[in-house]
């Protein structure tokens, strides 16, 4: 009876045969596997625990979990090999490609968001690098040269209150993904109207235009999707895709250029849009397929145990009257009545104005101090940029790590934010001064300068969500605004300046520090994320 018993449990005739002599015969009819058995019984215990309630790892738990039970192992069932067990486990593996499918829901909106900021400044640099040899066959000096490249923010200027409107009343993923198609079909079209001013002009304008609501889109779905502990490296993820796109732009386009001539450049890059705007579609419909109804700001736990969240389908339904409506509901009196929103503005310009100066110019500036061809001044243009994702990596943690540990937010935003502006204005000083030192020195000052800026992630782009959810995305509009001003003044106004004085120190380098030492007194003094009310403002008033 007791052999009858050890028949059904194999494993334990290995403990039968510890005790005594006469249970060693037992030990004589277990099979050559069995010792490979009591492994693989424990075995599949420990995965199913190390897997947790991932989605696409539920069918392999549930799998595990009938071959553990007791006395579900038959007498059949040892003689299954290495191989068979082998096969299940890798049946079970590939239920976990894509490798994102477990994750919250959130985390692939800010991964996706961060793709498209990636192909957004990708656009905007390809001209940076592409008007070197399009300035030769057309015969631009650099004046035209400005002008043409200013007019990306023309466009960027007039969408940024549109677009925060946009963003709170449907939700920022679909202005998101109108943006995202609107500038890469306006950088295809470039080359078609290159050699027609206004036509190239116009065509800045659209690219501009797209790319001029993505801030607002993101920072709608940043304030309403992400808690205040996780915002600095949200918003370092998705704003740093710009720093990524402009390595990546930086890196690739003049290769393009001198292999397939200026034109494909515009082609390319086009073209990964729309390819963004596809895999975004796919993503957007199996969200809203597992979370259909549920509102971007409210998080829910669905049957894998993680967090989702969606935008409302009721968004697709507004009318005109609807929106008209939303935008006579924004308190735009008790905006500008908010000493913190006019310190974001003016901090937002000067910022703006260092970073839009040098990414237009400094591919032209590193080809003319360093006598480099278009390759390698692209090349080390991507410096800069590539320090600055360095610098995000560690501002955001170095900023939400303060924050959970109870320091105040405002200091918090100050902190970062005067690094920002303080940096990159000494070393554009030492650059600016002829101390005699080697012009690869003066790269590596400006790379230490532009790359310290990335700390304004961490300081101006977080205090929007800071002081308002609801209206995060339309603060961010009004600042953009403003921000885009050096955009349009201030990349042909160095131009001029360059043609007149014929010197980078006046023309790129003495505006910028103005600005940055005067925006970090403006913040250390007005600046504060203290969330504000502005609705009961405008109920007040």
């Amino acid at each position: 009876m007791a052999a009858s018993a050890l028949q059904h449990e194999p494993h334990l005739l290995l403990l039968a045969g510890s005790g005594g002599r006469r249970h060693r015969p037992l030990l004589r009819m277990l099979p050559p596997r069995a010792p490979f058995l009591h492994r693989r019984r424990r075995w599949p215990l420990a995965v199913r625990v190390s897997s947790g309630d991932g989605g696409g790892a539920g069918g392999f738990a549930s799998a595990v979990e009938k071959s553990s039970v007791p006395g579900a192992v038959g007498e059949d069932e040892g003689a299954r090999g290495v191989e068979e067990l082998e096969g299940e486990v890798a049946g079970a593996l590939e239920l976990r490609w894509p490798p994102w499918e477990g994750l919250p829901e959130r985390y692939k909106l800010i991964g996706a968001t961060s793709l498209a900021f990636v192909i957004c400044n990708m656009d905007k640099v390809n001209l940076s690098v592409a008007i070197i040899p399009m300035s030769h066959q057309y015969g631009w000096n650099s004046s035209t040269a400005g002008l043409v490249q200013s007019s990306f923010f023309w466009g960027y200027a007039l969408s940024q209150l549109p677009g925060g409107s946009l963003a709170k009343l449907f939700g920022g993923r679909k202005v998101l993904e109108v943006g995202v198609v609107t500038w890469s079909l306006a950088t295809a079209l470039i080359p078609a109207v290159a050699g027609f001013m206004p036509g190239l002009v116009l065509s800045r304008i659209l690219v501009g235009i797209g790319e001029g609501v993505s801030p607002s889109a993101a920072t709608d779905l940043i304030a309403r999707s992400i808690p205040l502990q996780e915002r600095s490296r949200a918003v370092a993820v998705v704003f740093g895709g710009l720093s990524f796109g402009s390595v990546l732009g930086l890196l690739f386009a003049p290769p393009i250029i001198q292999n397939l001539g200026w034109e494909s450049v515009f082609y390319i890059f086009g073209l990964l849009g729309i390819i963004w705007c596809i895999g975004f579609e796919s993503l957007k419909g199996k969200q809203l397929g597992s979370n259909k109804g549920l509102n971007l700001g409210q998080s829910s736990t669905g049957s894998n145990g993680l967090a989702s969240s969606a935008v409302s389908s009721e968004s697709s339904d507004l009318s005109l009257e609807d929106l008209q409506n939303s935008l006579k509901d924004v308190p735009w009196g008790a905006f500008f009545k908010s000493k913190a929103v006019w310190a974001m503005i003016y901090a937002h310009f000067c910022g703006s104005w260092g970073h839009y100066t040098c990414l237009s110019w400094l591919p032209t500036f590193f080809s003319e101090e360093l006598n480099l061809n278009l390759t390698e001044a692209a090349w080390v243009s991507v410096l800069p940029p590539l320090g600055s994702i360095v610098i995000t990596s560690i501002a955001a943690p170095f900023a939400d790590n303060l924050i959970a540990n109870g320091v105040d937010t405002t200091k918090v935003r100050k902190i970062c934010q005067t690094i920002a502006f303080v940096s990159p204005a000494i070393f554009m000083m030492l650059s600016s001064v002829d101390l005699g030192l080697p012009p690869w020195e003066t790269v590596a000052f400006l790379t230490s300068g532009l790359a310290l800026s990335s700390f304004a992630f961490s300081g101006l782009y977080c205090t929007h969500q800071d002081i308002s959810r609801e209206y995060a995305s339309i603060l961010l509009g009004i600042t953009n605004t403003v921000g885009a001003v050096p955009g349009i003044v201030g990349v042909p106004l160095t131009g001029y300046l360059l043609d007149s004085t014929h010197s980078w120190s006046i023309s790129l380098f003495a505006p910028s520090v103005f600005f940055y030492l005067t925006g970090t007194a403006v913040w250390l003094a007005f600046a504060s994320s203290e969330p504000q009310d502005f609705s009961r403002s405008k109920s007040e008033s």
